[in-house]
């Protein structure tokens, strides 16, 4: 499982992928998305130092991505926030994780933590804001409504707002 901080970046920043690179205030960003703001702050201020994100005070200020949100993977925001679920630690201990040190765990916990880091490897801030985009859309009508996501300054994708199977 994400930390908080981690989840709450994924969530953020989905929202900012999702202006399509616009700027957004931290306070617009912490309501959408049900985060408290001096907590997204502190996050935000973390990813800016790392390079995952831009922030610009004043006028037109707020927060952009860095890269395109395809570039942006949780894997990217798991290391930048120091989440443990990234760390190469023993399941059984904070020792680090080895065939040289394998416990009883080793395997199963070595498999484990591989296809976890595929996945979040695999999972960009694109799909995190397709999801909030689909999430957030209520059809006007009975039947598919449909919603174009552009993101990173890409071409449009559509978008099918009913939750994936």
């Amino acid at each position: 499982m994400l930390s908080q901080s981690a989840g709450y970046a994924a969530t953020a920043l989905g929202q900012v992928a999702a202006a399509g690179g616009r700027p957004i205030l931290v306070k617009e960003i912490a309501e959408a998305c049900d985060i408290p703001g001096s907590y997204l702050a502190k996050v935000i201020q973390v990813l800016a130092r790392k390079g995952i994100v831009t922030t610009q005070r004043g006028i037109g200020g707020g927060v952009t991505l860095s890269r395109s949100p395809t570039e942006i993977t949780l894997y990217d925001l798991c290391v930048a926030l120091d989440d443990p679920c990234v760390a190469n630690r023993c399941m059984l201990g904070v020792a680090p994780c080895s065939d040289e040190r394998a416990c009883p765990a080793h395997k199963f916990w070595s498999g484990h933590r591989e296809r976890w880091n595929t996945y979040l490897k695999a999972t960009t801030l694109a799909d995190i804001a397709a999801f909030e985009l689909r999430r957030r859309l209520k059809p006007a009508q009975p039947g598919p409504a449909s919603a174009t996501l552009t993101v990173g300054g890409g071409p449009a994708k559509p978008i099918d707002p009913r939750p994936s199977p």
